[in-house]
């Protein structure tokens, strides 16, 4: 018997299906690829995690490309909850700066926003590894049109 808590169901908000519909329930293709997990998705703070296995470059440590996805699905969906239904929300700026690397384990990405406009949305994901230690920052811009 383990002393440990039984992992809790992410905490999404009850407007989600409304917002999204089926589209991003998974947040894609690429992030259910990735083994992308959500914990906790609201406009002021979405936390996620994913597997360095399976998403390793060639030196076999965790590949910058799979955080930078990582940080464009926190902060692209982020983004399109704080814009509410019947808005479309798109990509158009991230960068990324690598601190350290990550051979093992899983990585949890935190976005935080920087600016919740009516035009555009700016995030900040900060990723970690097990032992808390930053492994990317990035930042990430989305446009927020009509449909």
């Amino acid at each position: 018997m383990s002393d440990s808590p039984a992992p809790s169901a992410p905490s999404i908000p009850a407007d989600f299906e409304e917002i999204f519909g089926d589209v991003y329930r998974d947040g894609g293709q690429l992030a259910e690829k990735l083994g992308i997990e959500f914990k906790e998705l609201d406009p002021q703070r979405l936390v996620a995690t994913m597997p360095v296995e399976g998403n390793r470059q060639p030196l076999g440590l965790l590949h910058g490309g799979a955080s930078v996805a990582l940080a464009e699905t926190l902060g692209s969906i982020g983004a399109a909850l704080h814009a509410g239904p019947g808005k479309l929300v798109v990509g158009v700026d991230i960068n990324a700066t690598h601190h350290r690397a990550a051979a093992a384990g899983l990585v949890t990405g935190t976005a935080t926003p920087l600016h919740l406009g009516r035009g555009t949305a700016t995030y900040e994901v900060a990723i970690t590894d097990e032992q808390g230690k930053r492994v990317c920052t990035s930042r990430i811009t989305c446009l927020i049109r009509e449909k």
